[in-house]
């Protein structure tokens, strides 16, 4: 009885380190094949916790004995390369590389300007604590995702100290509020692709100062069952801000709760095809969801950068009772560094325009689709489709 207990549990063993070993294996090939269906774009998050799960899966390999065969030298090596590749992707976002954004080097404050976005999980009922901790950081800008009427309530304080403001709230989770404490110009509300998805667009003044920053705040929808089977329309939104701020020369900055990670390769594409920086390149991950298990953390939450900033300061804050930590970033505006920073930026070729370009039409003609679906009667659906 006891060597078949030993035998039952040792095989055991090795199967679920073949199936864990497996599924890390798999997780990390599934997103080369650029395809934008929820599951397979799901697997661009959690890239950590593959790194994990493919070390710890090889140790335990090596203490079980599997590499004494060829199905384990095998399932070795390709663990060793998926855990290779992964972090390949992930160091960028650590600081044993070079910061694409430099720090700044003016004092301030008429150059600097703070930004803060805080996704409040609209069904958290906890406003005055995201209140305090927003109070508490006192970025000249402001922008809380997932807003409601409810929330506009909770957060209306703020309008003391940020009156020039540009509000949508929703009840479908995607509402958005926006406060400044510095002045707005040409300050709309925009719905890119999505009917029911607004985005922010303004420009805010420099404190002391005539530049004028261009302002984007983003929150599309993520892949995911509940809310959309593709990253099509998400991918298509980050892209079209990117080709508008390739268009203009202007300091620009784009932040908000993006539903992607920084290492995806929508993300990549869509700084090479802007010019933006990542302030996290080089700083560390700051991941900001889930806010609620430490183990399954990923940066969710994002602000891009011109290269006419530098960075000040960049932290995630405390907790605000949402499954999203709010992040705060302060750049300061040096346009004598701007030639200087455009060579940490990462450059579009013709293939990334091309497919930036092929990424954009497929998520209008899958907002056509579904327009054209969702219209109760075929007249409605050419009326729509006509717009």
């Amino acid at each position: 009885m006891p060597d078949f207990d030993a035998s039952f549990w040792l095989l055991t063993g090795r199967c679920l380190v073949f199936g864990l070993g497996g599924a890390a294996v798999l997780a990390t090939l599934l997103p080369l094949l650029r395809q934008e269906a929820w599951w397979i774009r799901v697997f661009d998050f959690p890239r950590l916790q593959i790194i994990g799960v493919a070390l710890v899966s090889a140790g335990a390999a090596g203490l079980l004995g599997l590499p004494a065969g060829p199905w384990g030298l095998l399932l070795l090596g390709a663990l060793t390369l998926a855990a290779a590749y992964q972090l390949y992707r992930v160091l960028p976002y650590t600081p044993l590389v070079r910061k694409q954004a430099a720090d700044a080097t003016l004092p301030g404050p008429d150059n600097h300007l703070s930004l803060a976005v805080m996704n409040v999980l609209q069904y958290n009922k906890q406003g005055q604590l995201a209140l305090s901790i927003i109070q508490a950081c006192d970025p000249d800008v402001i922008m809380a995702v997932e807003t409601d009427a409810w929330w506009l309530e909770q957060l209306r304080p703020l309008e003391q100290t940020h009156p020039y403001t540009c509000h949508e709230p929703l009840e479908n989770t995607y509402g958005l509020l926006f406060f400044s404490r510095l002045p707005l110009r040409d300050a709309r509300i925009e719905y890119l692709l999505d009917d029911d998805i607004p985005s922010i667009h303004a420009h805010v003044q420099l404190p002391g100062s005539d530049t004028w920053v261009r302002l984007y705040g983003l929150h599309p929808k993520p892949p995911a069952p509940a809310e959309s089977k593709t990253s099509t329309k998400r991918d298509a939104e980050l892209l079209l801000v990117g080709k508008a701020i390739e268009e203009k020369d202007e300091p620009s900055i784009v932040f908000g709760d993006m539903n992607d990670v920084a290492w995806s390769h929508t993300s990549e594409l869509f700084r090479r095809v802007s010019g933006l920086l990542d302030p996290r390149v080089g700083r560390g991950m700051l991941p900001t969801f889930h806010a609620d298990y430490n183990l399954l953390r990923w940066p969710l939450d994002h602000v891009f950068i011109s290269p006419d900033f530098k960075v000040a300061t960049i932290e995630r804050l405390p907790y605000v009772g949402s499954d999203h930590f709010p992040i705060c970033i302060k750049v300061s505006y040096e346009p004598q560094a701007k030639a200087e920073q455009e060579q940490n930026a990462e450059q579009a070729d013709y293939a990334d325009e091309q497919e930036a370009e092929e990424k954009i039409d497929k998520g209008f003609e899958e907002e056509e689709q579904q327009e054209a679906q969702e219209a109760r009667t075929p007249a409605e659906a050419a009326l729509k489709l006509s717009h």
